[in-house]
Order: structure tokens, then sequence, then C-alpha cells
């Protein structure tokens, strides 16, 4: 679909990589732009506040924005919370309040293959994206894998498709988005300090399939209780499930140690061997799942899946492996952004794990995170807003070997310090990053350096 901009009022709320993007959309597509962000001048970068100066934006740091008279749309960051003062001022007024996601469908072009769920995102996201470059399809890897999908959407191709990694935070405020395929991996408790409650991230999350027609496919985990029953809302679209655990008389599975399909008119697709897979954990394989059944049911050819599945060696930053130290392995887990990523990366790993863990605090429980231990976790070394929490939480459960630490270099030092030969220390923080990093990455990144520094 289109929508004409030219010379309506927008204002853009949040000047990270998001905002910046539906920016620079906007200005391109002919619109007068006010942009609001919650830090001051002093601390926004001078190249864009020259470019906004250029372009006569009106800008608004640290201060609520005088322009909600006048605006015609709100466009809110990621970030930004719908419960803001000024945003639920604007949605009163008649305002329409929406998100950078929504504006890329609305003025691009290109098929939509939008993918969501607690845990799994990014790397079914770069998978599905491998198997599509690799069927020679115009293919775009964006959305809150790190690309703004409106930087991609307006030079897109009709023919081209938009592999879109999607957050709660984007969905809520999409109002036509309407993807050939969409996908809901799994459900845990996450970002509860936004939502607040289970019942309103679920619904954020099964706005996905919302606007999706009968020529549309929702592909659901039917081993995850708590997302397939968002199954039930879906009215329209096709519903393929995909198990690892049990065998379907329709969608994806794991059959005599294959990842299979049974499609449309019911025939059996043999893709490849489930050992033959280069991603660890059977997190990893229910999202091999998921990638096969997004890829097959978007038309493209099981020997590309096929092929692509047993290459496919993973995402930086998720279990990814960083080399050994005298004997002591080391693993990058930042994007365990939560107490279930984080069960995931351990379970995928053998026993003799120090674990580094702890960030900020998104609302978590972290009870189970530490049942999950079970034996394989001998030591913690903690860190961030959380460590207090965590290491309270643990202790009433028994577990008392935890190491507080003040930054990353006393946490790897600290680890390597507890460690053998033969252990492994894992960073899979249970947290976000947002205390001490601008992003799980950048977590990702300090962590390597500090094990390189191990190395010298």
């Amino acid at each position: 679909m289109n929508n004409n901009m030219q010379n309506k009022k927008v204002l853009i709320v949040g000047m990270g990589k998001s905002g910046i993007a539906a920016t620079q959309a906007m200005l391109k597509l002919g619109a007068k732009v006010f942009v609001q962000d919650s830090k001051p001048l002093s601390e926004i970068e001078p190249q864009l506040v020259n470019f906004l100066i250029s372009r006569n934006v009106k800008c608004y740091f640290a201060e609520k924005p005088s322009c909600l008279e006048d605006i015609d749309m709100m466009i809110v960051s990621p970030g930004v919370p719908l419960e803001l003062g000024f945003v639920q001022e604007a949605i009163n007024k008649g305002v329409e309040v929406v998100g950078e996601l929504e504006i890329a469908y609305r003025a691009g072009n290109g098929n939509y293959v939008a993918i969501t769920g607690t845990n799994g995102k990014t790397t079914t996201t770069t998978l599905v994206g491998e198997i599509f470059k690799n069927a020679k399809k115009k293919t775009y890897v964006v959305g809150n894998i790190g690309v703004a999908v409106i930087s991609m959407a307006l030079s897109a191709e009709l023919d081209s498709w938009l592999i879109t990694e999607t957050s709660s935070f984007q969905l809520e405020t999409t109002k036509y988005f309407k993807p050939k395929v969409s996908a809901i991996l799994n459900l845990t408790p996450d970002h509860l300090n936004r939502h607040h409650t289970m019942e309103n991230y679920g619904a954020a999350k099964a706005k996905i399939f919302e606007n999706q027609d009968e020529n549309g496919y929702y592909i659901a985990n039917y081993d995850d209780p708590m997302s397939f029953q968002l199954s039930k809302n879906c009215k329209k679209a096709k519903i393929v499930p995909f198990s690892r655990k049990v065998k379907l008389p329709y969608g994806a599975f794991v059959a005599d140690g294959r990842i299979v399909i049974i499609n449309d008119t019911g025939n059996l697709i043999a893709l490849c061997g489930v050992d033959e897979l280069k991603i660890p954990g059977e997190h990893n394989l229910e999202n091999a799942l998921a990638a096969a059944a997004i890829s097959y049911f978007a038309g493209i050819e099981p020997d590309v899946i096929s092929d692509t599945l047993r290459a496919f060696r993973g995402v930086e930053h998720r279990l990814e492996y960083c080399g050994q130290v005298d004997g002591v392995h080391f693993v990058n887990d930042s994007k365990g952004t939560n107490p279930d990523a984080s069960i995931k990366a351990i379970e995928a790993m053998k026993n003799n794990i120090i674990l580094i863990a702890g960030g900020y605090d998104k609302g978590s429980d972290f009870t189970d995170f530490i049942k999950a231990f079970d034996g394989r976790v001998k030591h913690m070394v903690l860190l961030g807003k959380t460590a207090p929490k965590i290491k309270e939480q643990a202790e009433a459960i028994g577990f008392y070997n935890i190491t507080l630490a003040k930054n990353m270099e006393e946490c790897v030092i600290s680890a390597f310090k507890l460690a053998v030969p033969g252990d492994t220390v894992l960073l899979s923080p249970a947290c976000a990053s947002w205390d001490m990093y601008s992003c799980f990455e950048q977590r990702g990144e300090h962590f390597k350096n500090c094990v390189h520094g191990l190395e010298k």
C-alpha cells in the first residue's frame, strides 16, 4: 500500500536508529517533520543535530513537544512507552500514533515475512534471510535485528522480500501491517516493566497476524502452550504448526531424525537430518523448524532450505564460541537478555559452566533460571543492577557459589580464575544490557575483548 505523506505534519519521538531512519524517510516523502528525544541537546550526536537543522526540522530535546495541536501523525520509536504523558495526550486529541514498521509497510514496497517471539527471533530471522538469499530472491533482513525497516522499504522492489524481526514494541504500534508469512516462535515472561501483564504482551505479539488474509500463513510453535494459545485469535491466515516433540498431520516436525514438512496437499517433504545442523541446542532445532516452515510456505524450494540449514553456523552474540585460553572455553551469549533465553543457553552447554550473568532489571523473576543450573553451573559471577536480586534469589534456593563483580573485565578475570581446563565460561546475562551498555551487541563485544585480553 502507499501512503501520501506530502506536507503532512509528523512528530517523530526517539532519535535512535529507528527514529533517525523514520526522520530521513519522512523528509524524503515531503512531510513537515518535528522530532523529540528525552536526551538533552548536549547528548545528541552533533552530526545529527546539524542534519536536522539543515532540513528545518523543529527539535524538542529533553522537553515536551509544543506542536501537538498541529501534527497529523506521531511516529514513536520502539523504546518509547505509549503510556508517556504527551503520547497519551496526542492519542486523546485523535492524532494517529504509529511506529516505523507501520510506516515502512504503508510507504514502501516488497513482501513481508515477520518473525517474533520472546527468544530465537534473531537466529530464525538471520537463517530465513540466508535461505531467501540462497534462493536468489531480492532479500532485505531488517527490523529489530538492527536495520530499520523503513531504511530499506522505500527502495525495495515489488518482488523483493523483507525478512523482518519484529518486537512486541514494534508490533503494538501497527495498524495495517500485513505480512505474507508471520511467525510467533514462543512466549515467556519478558518486558513486563513495559507491558505489565502477559496478556498485554501476548496481545502485542498477536498483532503480527491480525491483518493477514486467507492467502497468508501463520507459523506457530505447537510445543509452546502460551504462544500456541494465541493461534485461536488467527481468524484468516492458514495456521502452520511446527514441533520438535510431536509428529504432526500438517506443518514442520521431526521424523526419524530428520526435519520434515507435510504440505497443504498432504505430501511429506524430507529436508535435512537433525544431526546435520551446526547450531547447538534444542531451542535451535525449534528455530530451524520455524525457518524451514516459513521458507517453504513462502515458496522456497526444499533443496535450498536443506542446503542452508546444513551450512548455517548461527549469529554473533548467540552461543558464539570465542575460543579457549589454557583449556578453558569461552562462549558469548550476550543475546540472552531474559531468563528463558539464558536457560536455553545453559541447556545447550555441557556441564562445568562458570556463568556470567546480570544487567538491567526488566522486572524478571530468576528462580526458574537458577533451578535450570541443575548441576551444570559450578559458579556464577554477577554484575549490573540485578546482581543483588539474582544473588538473593539464588541463595534462597540453595545456590551459594556466587561472586559479585564491578564490570566485565572483573567478571572475565574472576571466571577464568575459578575455571579449570575443560570448563566453559558462558556469558548469558538473563538481563538486558541498558544499565551498562547501549545494546547487547556492545556487551558481547566487550566480553570478547576481555577474553582476547586474557589470551595476550
